[in-house]
Formats: C-alpha cells, sequence, structure tokens
C-alpha cells in the first residue's frame, strides 16, 4: 500500500575512512569499468573486504549509521533509567519501559502466566460470536506495515486510519489482509524447492510454539494452523496488485461488509475493535475480506481456536522467557532470511523503546545530537530541490500547460518536515509499570489503537510524523502531499558540512529528490492539489506517463538477482520512478547551488564524478541469499545494486564516465527513461 506512505529506505551515503570525508575512494574499484558495472565500481572495494554481521539479514552505510545511531540512542535512554525521573513523566516512562525490557530474570520467572488469560478466551469461544469476538479484539493499529510499504500483519485484519482518498478532510478506517504468520502469500503458494523447504520448517516452527506454551498435540495443531493460514493465503491480493490506488479504494458501509463478505459477524467484530461508530470502511483488498470472512464462516471453531492460541503465543514471543524468543528467531530470522546470530538484547530493548515510546525518545535524540544549523541546512537543500523539480515540470516539452499549472500547485503545496514534528505526540494516557514487560507491551499496543480511532472524530493533520526523529530512514505521505526527513538520517556521512555539497547532492540530495518525486509516482501522480484521488493530468499527458513507466517496467523486469528469480518491475515501479526522478532533480539542484562555479576537483574526480559515485555508494549494501530473495518477493523496492544504476537513465553520468555503446549499462538516448 504504497500509496498510503512510500519510504526511501535502507543505506544512503557512502562510509568513508575514519577521519575522512567525502567519497570513499578506497572502497570503489577502479578496474571494473563504470559503463559495465558502476554498483561494483563505486563499492567493489567494500565489497571485497566486507562480511555481513552474524546478527543482520543485510548490511551497509544504513545499518552502519543505524547502529551509530542505536548507540546514542541507548545511552540516552540508560539516563532515564535509574528510576529518579519524576513518576509519570516521559522520561521515567522511557526509562522504566527499557529497563523492565532488559530484565530477563523477571520474565522467566513470569514465564507463560501473562499469557494465561488470553488463552482462556480463546479457549473459551463456544460458538462464531463467540470467535467473531476474540478476533476483533486482536486488531491493531498497523502503523509501521504502512509506514514500510511491505504491508504485513499476523492479525486477520490490519487497521490503518488516515485521511479519505475521496474526501482529505476526513479521517476513515481502512482494512487490510493478514493473518499470515510467514511474510507474503508466495511463502505458501509458490511452488519452488526453496519455498516449500521453508513451509516445512514454518509447520515444525508452529509445533514448536505450541509445545512451548504446553499444549498437547502440538503436530496436529500446528497442522490445522498451517492449514488455515494456506487458505488465508489463497485469497490474498498480491504485492503488486496490493500497491493500485484504484483498486484498493473502495468504501463499504457497514451493511455492504456484511452483505460482501459473509461469514464472520462484523457488527461483533467491530464492537470488539473498538470500531462499532463507524459508518464506513476502505477495504484496500476486497477480494481478500470476502475469502477471510468466508473461512470465519466455514473453517471448523477448532481450527481457529489453535490459530488464535498460536498468534497470540508468536505475537508476544519477545516478552516471554528466552526459549520463546531463541525459537521465534530460529524461523524468523534465520530460516527466512539467514541471520544466524540473534541480536543483543540491549539492542532489542532500544527499538522495542523506541517503537513504544518513539516521540519521547526523539526530543532526547534531536536535543543532543540535531542542531538548529543543520535544520536550516537541510531545509535549504529541500528547497533548491523543489525549485529543481519545478523548472523540470517546466522544460517537460510532451506535458501540456494544464497539466503542468496542475503539477506545480500540488508541488506548491508539499509539507515538509525535516529533524522531528513541529508537535511533540503526548503519552500522558500510557501505562509503563516498571516489571511488568509483557503488560508493558499490551497496554502499548492497545493505546496505539485508541490514539488510532481517536483519529476518525478528528480534523486531518497534516503535520502528523509517521517516523521517529531517531529513525535512519525518510518517508512521504502522498495523500497527505507531507514527508519526513528524520534527523537521524541527516547526518554525516549522508549529510555532510565538512565535504563539497556535490556529495551531499549525490547522497542525500537524491533521497530527498526521491521522496518529493513520489508525489508524482505511478500513485502519487493520481493524487491533486488537495490530497483528493482525482486524476489532473489531460488523457494525452497521462498515455505518455503511462508509457515512460512501462519502459522502466521493462527496464527492471530484466534484472536477475539469481537465475530462477527475476524483479517485478510493476511491483517496484513507485520507487524506481522515484529513484530516477528523485536523481535527476537532486542532480538538477546541486548545479543551482554551485550558481556558475566549478564544482572543486576532489581526489582527481570532478564535480559530476562525486555526485554519482555518492550516488552509488549510497546504495552500498550486501545481503544474504534468503534475505534478497524476501525482498524481491516482498518489497516495493528493488535490491541495492539495481538502485544503483538509476544512472544509467541521466544523460550527464555518460559523459562523466565515458560510457560508450557496447557497454552492459548502455541506453541509447531513445531508451533512457525520462518521466519528470
Amino acid at each position: 500500500m504504497k500509496i498510503l506512505a512510500a519510504c526511501a529506505l535502507a543505506a544512503v551515503a557512502a562510509a568513508s575512512p575514519a577521519g575522512k570525508v567525502g567519497v570513499d575512494v578506497a572502497g570503489m574499484d577502479r578496474a571494473v569499468v563504470p559503463g559495465v558495472d558502476f554498483f561494483a565500481y563505486a563499492n567493489g572495494g567494500w565489497l571485497k573486504k566486507t562480511g555481513i554481521p552474524p546478527d543482520r539479514a543485510s548490511y551497509g552505510t544504513g545499518a552502519i549509521v543505524s547502529e551509530l545511531t542505536e548507540r546514542r540512542t541507548q545511552e540516552l535512554i540508560q539516563d532515564t533509567a535509574t528510576g529518579n525521573a519524576k513518576a509519570g513523566s516521559e522520561a521515567r516512562k522511557v526509562g522504566d519501559y527499557y529497563t523492565t525490557f532488559m530484565n530477563e530474570t523477571a520474565i522467566e520467572t513470569a514465564g507463560i502466566r501473562p499469557l494465561k488469560p488470553q488463552l482462556d478466551r480463546i479457549a473459551a469461544i463456544k460458538d462464531r460470536v463467540g470467535l467473531a469476538r476474540c478476533l476483533g479484539s486482536t486488531l491493531r493499529a498497523d502503523v509501521d506495515a504502512m509506514n514500510s510499504t511491505n504491508l504485513y500483519t499476523d492479525n486477520l485484519f490490519g487497521l490503518w486510519v488516515a485521511q479519505d482518498l475521496d474526501d482529505p478532510t476526513h479521517n476513515v478506517p481502512f482494512l487490510l489482509q493478514g493473518g499470515l504468520g510467514m511474510p507474503d502469500r508466495d511463502y505458501y503458494l509458490d511452488p519452488s524447492p526453496k519455498m516449500a523447504e521453508i513451509r516445512t520448517k514454518y509447520r515444525a516452527h508452529i509445533a514448536a510454539v505450541f509445545k512451548l506454551a504446553r499444549f498437547a498435540d502440538g503436530d496436529a495443531r500446528a497442522a490445522r494452523v498451517f492449514d488455515l493460514e494456506t487458505r488465508i493465503a489463497q485469497v490474498h491480493a498480491s504485492r503488486e496488485e496490493s500497491g493500485h490506488v484504484k483498486k484498493g479504494n473502495n468504501h463499504w458501509s457497514r451493511a455492504e461488509l456484511a452483505a460482501r463478505a459473509p461469514g464472520l459477524d462484523w457488527e461483533v467484530y467491530l464492537a470488539a475493535a473498538g470500531l462499532d461508530r463507524a459508518p464506513t470502511f476502505v477495504v484496500w483488498q476486497p477480494a481478500a475480506a470476502t475469502g477471510i470472512a468466508a473461512l470465519v464462516g466455514s473453517k471448523p471453531l477448532d481450527a481457529w481456536q489453535d490459530y488464535l492460541a498460536f498468534h497470540a503465543v508468536e505475537h508476544m514471543a519477545a516478552y516471554l522467557p528466552k526459549a520463546f524468543v531463541e525459537e521465534s528467531f530460529a524461523f524468523h530470522e534465520t530460516a527466512i532470511s539467514g541471520v544466524t546470530r540473534l541480536r543483543d538484547r540491549w539492542k532489542r530493548a532500544v527499538d522495542d523503546t523506541s517503537h513504544v515510546l518513539g516521540e519521547a525518545v526523539g526530543k532526547m535524540y534531536v536535543a543532543k545530537y540535531f542542531s538548529a544549523d543543520e535544520k536550516a541546512r537541510a531545509r535549504e537543500m529541500v528547497a533548491n530541490i523543489l525549485i529543481a523539480f519545478g523548472k523540470r515540470i517546466d522544460r517537460l516539452a510532451w506535458m501540456s500547460a494544464e497539466t503542468k499549472a496542475k503539477a506545480k500547485a500540488k508541488l506548491a503545496v508539499l509539507k515538509v518536515g525535516v529533524g522531528y514534528p513541529d508537535r511533540w505526540r503526548d503519552y500522558s494516557g500510557l501505562e509503563v509499570v516498571r516489571g511488568d514487560a509483557f503488560g508493558n507491551a499490551q497496554r502499548a499496543e492497545m493505546f496505539e489503537l485508541m490514539r488510532n480511532l481517536a483519529k476518525l472524530a478528528q480534523p486531518v493533520n497534516r503535520s502528523e510524523w509517521v517516523m521517529n526523529p531517531q529513525l535512519v530512514n525518510a518517508v512521504n505521505l502522498p495523500a497527505m502531499n507531507a514527508m519526513n526527513f528524520p534527523a537521524a538520517i541527516l547526518q554525516p556521512p549522508y549529510f555532510d558540512p565538512n565535504r563539497p555539497i556535490a556529495m551531499d547532492y549525490g547522497a542525500i540530495g537524491a533521497v530527498i529528490g526521491h521522496e518529493i518525486s513520489h508525489s508524482f509516482d505511478d500513485e502519487g501522480a493520481l493524487f491533486d492539489a488537495t490530497g483528493k484521488l482525482s486524476n489532473w493530468w489531460t488523457p494525452s499527458d497521462f498515455q505518455h506517463f503511462e508509457s515512460a513507466s512501462a519502459a522502466l517496467v521493462a527496464q527492471y523486469d530484466a534484472y536477475r538477482p539469481f537465475p530462477d528469480v527475476a524483479l517485478n518491475g510493476k511491483q517496484t515501479l513507485g520507487e524506481n520512478i522515484a529513484d530516477v526522478a528523485g536523481l535527476a532533480a537532486a542532480y538538477d539542484a546541486y548545479k543551482l547551488a554551485l550558481g556558475n562555479a566549478d564544482a572543486p576537483i576532489v581526489d582527481g574526480l570532478s564535480g559530476d564524478q562525486q555526485f554519482f559515485i555518492s550516488f552509488a555508494q549510497s546504495w552500498r549494501r550486501k545481503s544474504r541469499e534468503p534475505a534478497l530473495r524476501q525482498q524481491v518477493v516482498v518489497d516495493a523496492h528493488a535490491p541495492a545494486p539495481y538502485r544503483a544504476v538509476t544512472v544509467r537513465n541521466i544523460d550527464a553520468w555518460y559523459a562523466a564516465f565515458d560510457v560508450k555503446p557496447g557497454q552492459a549499462l548502455y541506453l541509447d538516448p531513445k531508451d533512457r527513461v525520462r518521466i519528470w
């Protein structure tokens, strides 16, 4: 559902040797011809000497900077963890949450007792009404799923509360397909040997979880759960289908839910979920809603009870004894992604605390690590790239004056958040109890659900942030014409005042351009300046846009990470459009920032070479084979090496590196994709 939140993601700039700023010359491989393999030319030295840490599925500059940010955040959190902060204060809540998560002894002592009330409620289900009530009580606000563009929820349905795409002045509840324990329907349905092997491991994992939770007949229960999840997978929409806003924008009334998706008692389900007063829902994957509801009405109650019990344990594994944590890791990290070592507990504690109290932690982070000068400098870069994007619109020979005017109007209203939100989130309603890790996690989920449900009675807030300041990432919200650039991504080596601006524009500038361009990608371009889903294009202009997009689809369809795996150009189209347009706008903005001056030569590299190498080094990344295969299946982003070769669509790259016909990356000028 990239249309609601499209993100830049991952590694964005080159790591430099200690004490040196700028292009990582030592990390290059100048024996490689740039026009043959630009990713290897820019990163080959680093790729040869760098391994992937055992606790990671992939590794690159994004991970390196995230680790630095993680340690800084841990220090800030630990300063609040002494218990001396005022009771009820944000600082006290942050410290108590972190300290409680770190207390493994208390968690081991509690065992599975915290789960007993929920498991008892599941065991007490006697009929379909009770089943609907129990299923409804599991609905949660799946904000993280929406932010990542990799839509995933292990609950039967997911909830996203956001502005109505037809009426951007009001918030509505979006209902999303869910219910799977593996990352995507392909893991259940793909007949390949690799997927079949993962399915075998998943069935064994389900049985192991039942046994750890002291259920009898774990193997039989696992078989029922796996069969039910396979049936759910069969009715799921594909990733590609879920990315189409026009297919997803389905407004159903409460009566239509019951009529179009019979089998589930929707009134009971919605009441248990806290949605008893909502009159209308946007059902993003209607066939999945119908199919899942039919399964609720037809599959045996004991199968659903096993399913709910398994997911209750699985969902809360991080707050249960070590055996549960290790079993979850063995499947979800090792079997799925190839990771061989569990991350240190303090890292998981930092992540969990940031997840629950993100802006409270973020407030501390920006106070220490993000200055007003850096915010002003980042805003200046954003302004230059917006100007450059506007000039690119003006120069489009194929676009009519009517469409140009509407595109410029949309560009003018983009709400750009830099560093941190204008107004911090209020956590006064969240109860954190020192010593109750399981309860803290449950209360945090309910707090987030209630916070989102409250939006249904509030005006749309375009200033709301969906990313924490201490997150190394960035996001565009096309329906809200808004963007977030968290403080943590605005630091060296992404964004560095001590190096030539060509490098900054090639690295963070391309990210800024990428996010701006998401408002004009294959889905973002369907929203007008108010955020309404409205086609503001003339028919001939939109036909040209679609033709250029089709050429980009074909370009990415041709990339094969493995002999048996090709990229899906349609699945990654929005991100690829944003990469091409964003890089082009960043290049123009770099020239604009220089005025009439020439860029200085650095390490024998011209300004243009510095720009493009910084971009390619920004996508420096190594991935384990299972993780890379998973990315191809579930992610709207192309793998890093293929994002780096976006340069082959930019004319200036050819001149900078003397790229010639016959070289692997060479594209004839007529075949270079020029969308914006």
